[in-house]
């Protein structure tokens, strides 16, 4: 599933190519699921409505229209957007489809806008969707009521950051982090990053972190985080941005696929575990 610099990637690519564009039709293929709308609504909020702003709340995309609706966009596991017109961009689950021909058999809805280009949301297991909503209506989602602040927000102090993890003493930091109602769009790479980065490991219970623990691993997140926004994100398959760059975050790596290589810190060689039920990397000197 992407993390949060991946949904913040196509959010900046979005946003620069389909802004001020207006919706001539929308076809669902195979897949009604991907698109749970009536049909109703569609015609009369969506068709013929322009785009003005793509925002991103945690992994979630929202797609604001001229008819004070909203596209509510969930990539999951497999999903994609792709955009074609006099410019190309592709970003999502790394596989064929950001660069192949479309639509394929993944392709699940087509939005052609009234200049002849099309957005296309692809989605090999359909676990992905678009729903359109009242703008206003967006806040009320269950999803948006229990999700955690942003960690990138100007707002968002240390101090706060440590406060949110409180309830979850009694468990592992990892899994507290990869929780989405502490903190919004964590996810399994930037988590392993991090808690490198603030020398803590993710077996050590919230409990056991100290403050200044808490204040190094607020800065080591936005960090990679920050640095993975500007590298495009950590897909590294078959991916294509708005200036037709791959995401190269796994560059930049310090620990995430590195098992068996020598920590860039210490020397000693990296280890891969099962952990808060997910691949867990860290190095076993740096992270006792």
């Amino acid at each position: 599933m992407p993390e949060l610099p991946e949904v913040e990637t196509v959010r900046r690519g979005l946003d620069g190519l389909i802004v001020g564009r207006v919706v001539r039709s929308v076809s669902v293929r195979d897949s009604p699921k991907s698109f749970p709308n009536a049909q109703a609504d569609v015609d009369q909020f969506f068709i013929g409505a322009e785009i003005i702003a793509v925002r991103r709340r945690a992994k979630v995309l929202l797609v604001d229209l001229s008819t004070d609706y909203t596209l509510v966009i969930h990539l999951k596991m497999t999903g994609q957007l792709v955009y074609r017109g006099e410019q190309v961009f592709g970003a999502g689950h790394p596989n064929d489809s950001l660069i192949g021909e479309l639509p394929d058999n993944s392709t699940r809805v087509m939005i052609e806008f009234m200049d002849n280009s099309w957005l296309h949301f692809n989605d090999q297991r359909k676990f992905g969707w678009i729903r359109l909503m009242p703008t206003i209506e967006v806040p009320n989602i269950d999803f948006m009521q229990r999700v955690g602040p942003e960690p990138l927000e100007a707002d968002f102090t240390p101090e706060e950051f440590a406060a949110r993890f409180i309830r979850r003493a009694r468990t592992n930091i990892k899994a507290a982090l990869l929780d989405q109602t502490v903190v919004a769009g964590v996810g399994n790479i930037y988590a392993d990053e991090s808690l490198w980065g603030a020398r803590i490991s993710p077996k050590r219970l919230v409990a056991e972190v100290t403050p200044g623990e808490f204040t190094t691993l607020y800065t080591e997140l936005r960090s990679v985080m920050n640095l993975a926004i500007e590298k495009g994100g950590s897909t590294d398959k078959n991916y294509v941005n708005a200036e037709g760059k791959r995401g190269s975050y796994m560059d930049f790596a310090r620990v995430f696929r590195r098992e068996g290589e020598a920590c860039p810190r210490c020397g000693a060689t990296i280890e891969k575990i099962k952990w808060a039920g997910r691949g867990t990397h860290l190095c076993p000197n740096c992270q006792k």
